[in-house]
């Protein structure tokens, strides 16, 4: 499918089926490997990235969580990121950096060296996970989120995502598009690559942050919506108050505000919800350069 396409791996450029680590390397057999992802859109004035530093300042902190040395500067990784949507001319789409070992271990369960660095740039495509834009049908999933003392749950590390699949694929099982999880405590976390909002009564609420991933997405919709005169409430939420919502919807990178339809057996009217709603079109109006006050948030190619 991407065949054509370049990646930038530990400073040049390789084909596509050429961006490969043999099978026994330490990301691949012992799990030590990170990423993120950001969006990157056509805009009236040509495309721009959402939120790069953002972004990269997270992929730095994945590292330094995980103690792993990344042999490059930001400014390098963000002119990078930049090149390469050049070299691939593709005019909107996500880009993924990934942090890897690819050094072979046998027995090994720590490396010294520095981390490999590969950069992909991927178009737009008919992907379920960027298209699924129809409102969500959401369950709560019998996974409990990783607790934070066992492993940095805001790192964006590939093993944390296990997690994640665990919930989604209990969620597919019951005829459902987004499963949410619970923390140890009981409290609603989030999705398997979602953050989870909702609204009652006029406020728009979301879990509190240290047992879910460090999203910059749903920090956005938060200050989207503070600009907006929206009050905005950052709690521990229990299923119950989701099960009595007005409006729920999910965020992620590539789809800033999906509407939720159904949570569990409970249908919501209507979808999207007024808020909801609202915040639709502030994200296209931030999109499109016709909201002045987050024109900072796009870095331009």
């Amino acid at each position: 499918m991407f065949e054509n396409l370049k990646v930038w791996i530990n400073g040049k450029f390789v084909n596509w089926n050429d961006a490969n680590v043999h099978l026994l390397s330490h990301s691949f057999s012992r799990a030590s490997a990170i990423f993120d992802v950001m969006g990157f859109h056509e805009t009236p004035k040509g495309t721009a990235i959402f939120k790069a530093d953002k972004h990269i300042d997270r992929f730095f902190r994945s590292a330094e969580l995980l103690y792993m040395d990344i042999p490059y500067s930001k400014d390098k990784i963000k002119e990078t990121i930049k090149e390469s949507i050049k070299k691939n001319n593709i005019k909107k789409g996500l880009v993924k950096i990934m942090g890897y070992f690819s050094e072979q271990a046998i027995i090994s369960l720590v490396l010294d060296d520095p981390i490999d660095i590969a950069i992909f740039v991927i178009p737009e495509t008919d992907d379920p996970e960027l298209k699924k834009t129809e409102p969500l049908k959401a369950c709560f999933s019998s996974w409990r989120k990783i607790h934070p003392k066992t492993v940095p749950v805001e790192a964006k590390a590939c093993s944390n995502y296990l997690n994640g699949a665990l919930i989604r694929r209990e969620a597919m099982k019951r005829g459902f598009d987004l499963g949410i999880s619970l923390t140890t405590e009981g409290y609603v976390a989030e999705g398997s690559i979602e953050s989870v909002f909702m609204v009652k009564d006029g406020v728009l609420k979301t879990s509190k942050t240290g047992n879910i991933l460090l999203s910059i997405t749903r920090m956005s919709v938060l200050e989207v919506a503070k600009s907006m005169g929206i009050e905005t409430r950052e709690e521990n939420l229990l299923p119950s108050d989701f099960m009595q919502a007005d409006e729920i919807f999910s965020s992620h990178t590539g789809i800033k505000v999906n509407p939720v339809k159904q949570i569990e057996s409970r249908v919501l009217e209507p979808v999207p919800g007024e808020i909801t709603k609202k915040l639709l079109k502030e994200f296209d109006d931030i999109l499109n350069l016709k909201n002045e006050r987050f024109l900072d948030w796009l870095e331009f190619v």
